[in-house]
């Protein structure tokens, strides 16, 4: 029984720091992952049970933004779509394989957007956001696509992805981005939730634990974004070290540092 309190705890422990983390920058799961793991889940289904949380945090996170006026709705589908079309192939291919290889292409990706989150702070830190043009270009809504495929595929970072995408390419501001990342990611997680229930990996008990604490964080999270005067410049700071950390899993190089 005692075990079983301290695997409730580390479930909702875990999930309340990666909701917090995945709503105001990205790369929540590299918390929960190896939670859920460790808990005794296969790779493939912890992949799956990780995108139960993930459902219900982003729904939490965009029903407190879009009360507080956060989500606006004109040409947000031009990034939404792409997104959601990607992520079903994505998660069909998470289904059936090893993700090694596109670990190490994810995590020299992460290496090199270090570079221009940390040097553009202009664009991070801009006060308005474009006129939507942007949004509707071809490679923009192909770059989404491919955003899309890999939280499909493997959720982990998608969040950076999606806000380096917005910021850098859509023109959008930091409050902007990161309010529609949430959408596009609840828009995506739906029917990547559903391939994996489809394939049966998915743990209900532990991945409702999980689900529990990531709801609070993604509230909390939401509130911070929205009422902190300072929150751009916090997410972007949050923004980097989770790249960094990203790149650190990613690369196999946490076992090497703590060994």
């Amino acid at each position: 029984m005692n075990m079983d309190i301290y695997i409730y705890a580390l479930a909702i422990l875990g999930g309340l720091a990666a909701g917090f983390i995945n709503t105001l920058a990205g790369s929540g799961s590299l918390i929960t992952l190896p939670i859920l793991i460790f808990l005794g889940l296969p790779a493939n289904v912890a992949n799956g049970t990780n995108r139960l949380g993930v459902v219900f945090q982003t729904l939490v996170a965009v029903i407190t933004l879009k009360n507080k006026g956060a989500i606006e709705g004109a040409g947000n589908y031009w990034l939404i779509v792409p997104a959601v079309l990607g992520a079903i192939p994505g998660a069909m291919l998470a289904a059936d394989m090893t993700d090694q290889a596109l670990r190490y292409t994810i995590g020299g990706v992460m290496l090199l957007m270090f570079i221009p989150v940390m040097m553009n702070a202009s664009k991070w830190l801009r006060q308005h956001s474009g006129d939507g043009a942007a949004s509707r270009r071809w490679y923009v809504i192909l770059i989404f696509a491919l955003i899309g495929a890999y939280g499909g595929f493997i959720q982990a970072g998608v969040g950076i992805f999606l806000l380096a995408g917005m910021v850098l390419l859509a023109q959008l501001t930091m409050a902007h981005a990161n309010a529609l990342k949430n959408l596009i990611v609840l828009c995506f997680s739906i029917p990547a939730l559903v391939v994996f229930l489809y394939n049966g990996q998915v743990d209900w008990k532990i991945g409702a634990l999980l689900a529990s604490g990531q709801m609070l964080g993604g509230w909390l999270a939401a509130r911070f974004a929205m009422d902190h005067p300072q929150a751009n410049i916090w997410v972007r700071r949050l923004l980097l070290v989770m790249i960094a950390a990203s790149a650190v899993e990613l690369f196999g190089l946490r076992a090497l540092l703590f060994h």
